[in-house]
């Protein structure tokens, strides 16, 4: 089993983003604390506050604490992630008191490139000196990655978003492998725990700390997903198609998504 999540009452009425969002849901436990932003972790973190992890509590980097939407958030800056917050505060309460003071259980990112150890790049592609894009850079996704006890990366499963290594570690993952983060000064035991991509969800081995194949969603193969990673992709014993998303986590996406604005990460590739 996939995180906590219920498994039963299976339904066929859901698109691929909603399933991604699904797989996120599960990686978070009941009272985990849990930096999101907008779209999938979003939608993500009020799946599992509607269903199996009525503790959870959300948090945006605005400096919103236990946010309780009624609809999408447009930005985390978005009024709407304001009544009935615990606290309104801003980037000091949230970075500097939550993260750095080590009470984040659960972080998302994504990035413009994610390598087999869980590093992301979103500084530039190629030669940081003269690359052949610049990218827009961290925010507040290098001391999520750093500091969280565990991350949750989301990305398009193609040749482009994913890499044998990123061109520039913007996010620590493990870095180059195992006792990496450690030598860097970062907490044991915490770091990537999961990649979930439009084709599968990837796990990180616990000697190597080498993503692999944990399970492959509807409508695609292992061959696929294996021929569309462009390391050479280890696949578990158990490997599995995904779970699609159960009556109860349905319900809970329509409690804050009710018009499936979800939908729109469609026409962004996420099929």
């Amino acid at each position: 089993m996939e995180g906590g999540s219920a498994m039963k009452n299976q339904t066929p009425d859901y698109i691929k983003p909603e399933l991604m969002a699904c797989c996120g849901a599960r990686e978070i436990m009941d009272n985990n604390l849990v930096i999101v932003g907008t779209g999938f972790p979003a939608m993500a973190a009020n799946i599992a506050k509607h269903s199996h992890a009525p503790g959870a509590m959300l948090m945006q980097e605005s400096g919103v604490y236990d946010a309780r939407p009624r609809r999408p958030a447009l930005s985390v800056g978005d009024p709407c992630l304001n009544p009935g917050a615990a606290m309104i505060g801003g980037l000091i309460e949230i970075m500097g008191m939550f993260l750095q003071g080590g009470w984040i259980n659960v972080g998302f990112l994504s990035g413009s490139q994610v390598d087999k150890f869980g590093n992301i790049n979103t500084t530039a592609i190629g030669d940081y000196n003269s690359p052949k894009s610049r990218l827009p850079g961290s925010g507040g996704a290098s001391p999520i990655g750093a500091l969280a006890k565990k991350t949750i990366i989301v990305a398009l499963h193609d040749t482009r978003r994913l890499t044998e290594k990123v061109d520039f570690i913007t996010t620590p993952g493990y870095i180059s492998g195992p006792g990496e983060r450690e030598k860097w000064g970062l907490e044991p035991g915490s770091g990537p725990g999961v990649i979930i991509t439009n084709k599968a969800v990837l796990r990180f081995d616990k000697e190597t700390k080498e993503a692999y194949l944990a399970s492959y969603h509807p409508g695609t193969t292992v061959e696929e997903v294996v021929a569309l990673t462009p390391w050479k992709l280890k696949v578990a014993a158990d490997v599995h198609e995904t779970v699609p998303p159960t009556e109860e986590e349905i319900k809970a996406m329509r409690i804050t998504d009710p018009f499936r604005m979800i939908k729109i990460y469609e026409n962004r590739g996420y099929v």
